[in-house]
């Protein structure tokens, strides 16, 4: 068994910190399944505007945002963990969101896309949501009107960098529990 050869395999030429020898590695819990959550993320779009089409060209071959490991859109809050919200939000829509939101399973990240969905945008009107920080926990915003989608990538990047180093026990804290209960979320 000695003249096997073991090749490793890493994804995006990252390497798990730890122990390693030959055939092995020994890490913390918290790293590997962080690696494993930021190749994995499964994105809800919520899509109401032009940073909807922007979107759309970023799952486009020329982009092609499946190389992150979020090439399955999942149109069913309860089988995302990545809300990406873009355009403009009516007031109306705001508890529709919210439910999106509410139902999604921990560990769940919002990405606010566009100006309209981070500010209200051009649209400083009675019905119109000034900013979706307002009704849900924003983790990165995107700026643009509409952004590139470059732009939108970097912003999964960003989700991703959060997924991955972020602690499992992270979840069940006093701040996070305070977090949600500022939003009005049990």
């Amino acid at each position: 068994m000695s003249d096997i050869n073991v090749r490793k395999v890493h994804l995006s030429n990252e390497r798990l910190e730890g122990y390693e020898g030959h055939g092995f590695l020994a890490t913390t819990l918290d790293r590997a399944v962080g690696m494993a959550r930021k190749n994995s993320l499964w994105p809800l779009p919520f899509a109401t505007s032009c940073c909807g089409i922007e979107f759309m060209a970023t799952m486009a071959s020329h982009y092609d945002f499946g190389r992150f490991g979020a090439e399955r859109l999942s149109f069913s809050p309860r089988q995302a963990d990545m809300l990406m919200v873009m355009g403009t939000i009516a007031k109306k829509m705001g508890p529709v969101l919210r439910q999106v939101y509410e139902q999604m399973a921990e560990p769940r990240w919002v990405l606010s896309v566009g100006a309209c969905a981070s500010s209200g945008g051009i649209f400083d009107t009675y019905s119109v949501l000034q900013g979706i920080d307002r009704i849900i926990p924003v983790d990165v915003y995107v700026p643009g009107c509409p952004p590139r989608p470059e732009m939108i990538l970097d912003g999964v990047m960003k989700i991703q960098e959060l997924a991955q180093n972020e602690s499992l026990r992270r979840r069940n804290s006093a701040e996070y529990a305070e977090l949600l209960a500022s939003y009005g979320i049990k």
